[in-house]
């Protein structure tokens, strides 16, 4: 990633599609070794030249890892500390992760202007609406931000549903990884101008098929 740099800041700084390959590589290697991945409707993600807002839920720090894999150059929000991290943080960095101060609402503020700025001129942007990981496995309350990103660029809404990553590495026990397989599903995407609805109708999608698994939802 740090030999390509230069040239993806000059000619891809935006998409940064070269470094998202390497992180896809690097994903699905490291994932091979622990855990069956199963994935179902790929078909329903957009190419990358489409910028696209995507939404899932969040059970564990293995779904960023499992999500790269899915060879999208969309950058993902991750809170300020992460970034401090060996390697992974160096990482995030070159790839275009947008860093977030939590309980900062000027921070709050500046990242969501900064995924409008990034999705008009043709990136897309990763959202996990419930804000943090959930602690007991069930799906929460969705805010309001990626939806109202989505409303003021037009761009569509790719909600995705994470199932099994919670029982690998559950929240909180990081030094910790489980035996099992994540199945990750792609579901089609939602279109409008009104942010309430676009979230309702995302978190809908989600509940069901969590439910459907036999997943709890608040």
């Amino acid at each position: 990633m740090v030999v390509v740099h230069p040239l993806v800041l000059l000619f891809d700084r935006y998409c940064r599609s070269a470094q998202h390959y390497i992180a896809k590589i690097w994903a699905t290697l490291t994932i091979s070794m622990f855990y069956k991945l199963e994935v179902e409707g790929i078909e329903n993600l957009p190419p990358n030249s489409n910028p696209a807002v995507y939404v899932a839920n969040h059970q564990s720090f293995l779904d960023i890892y499992t999500l790269l894999t899915l060879g999208r150059c969309f950058k993902f929000i991750s809170k300020t500390s992460i970034f401090m991290f060996p390697i992974i943080g160096w990482a995030m960095y070159l790839l275009g992760v947008i860093p977030l101060r939590r309980m900062d609402s000027r921070s709050q503020l500046d990242c969501l202007k900064r995924c409008v700025d990034l999705v008009k001129k043709g990136a897309s942007v990763f959202f996990f609406p419930e804000g943090t990981r959930s602690k007991d496995g069930k799906l929460g309350v969705f805010k309001r931000g990626a939806f109202s990103v989505a409303t003021r660029t037009g761009a569509p809404v790719i909600p995705i549903t994470l199932l099994g990553t919670g029982e690998l590495m559950p929240a909180g026990m990081e030094g910790i990884l489980n035996s099992g397989s994540v199945k990750v599903i792609i579901h089609h995407a939602i279109e409008g101008n009104d942010a309430e609805k676009l979230c309702s109708e995302a978190r809908k999608v989600i509940a069901d098929t969590l439910i459907l698994h036999g997943y709890g939802v608040h």
